[in-house]
């Protein structure tokens, strides 16, 4: 059998997104309303050190880094039985609008080919709710 540690049974996935950022202010505006939620697992230092560090960051990073729930990334891959989801981190950094790896063909990543017109199921929209108890 083999123990925790053995590689061959864990893949780590990478993906890297550019958003554009339409609003910074309502963005932030979002990320602040949902800081300041009573519900939320924050104690007042904590929210205030939040509130400090959404409202000084002119890229919106650090407001959509609060709007993402991890349950987003687990859902990547949610619909797959045959993987069960270990680990999730996310970080959102700002970004001069290109995927840095310029050097791969765009329909292809790592040999496989994403561009696939035979690919038979949707990856648009998701109904992913919002049960909001953040800890960041």
């Amino acid at each position: 059998m083999s123990d925790a540690t053995d590689t061959g049974r864990f893949l780590r996935l990478t993906v890297d997104l550019v958003v554009e950022v339409l609003d910074v202010d309502a963005l932030q505006a979002a990320a602040l309303e949902e800081i300041r939620d009573p519900e939320s697992d924050l104690d007042e230092a904590e929210r205030a050190e939040q509130i400090a560090l959404v409202t000084s960051d002119d890229s919106g990073a650090a407001a959509l880094q609060w709007l993402i729930e991890p349950d987003h990334v687990l859902a990547l891959v949610e619909h797959v039985s045959e993987v069960e989801p270990r680990e999730a981190m996310l970080g959102v950094e700002p970004s001069d609008g290109v995927l840095e790896d310029e050097e791969e063909d765009e329909d292809e990543v790592d040999g496989v080919d994403i561009a696939d017109d035979d690919h038979d199921h949707d990856h648009g929209e998701h109904g992913h709710g919002h049960g909001h108890g953040h800890d960041h």
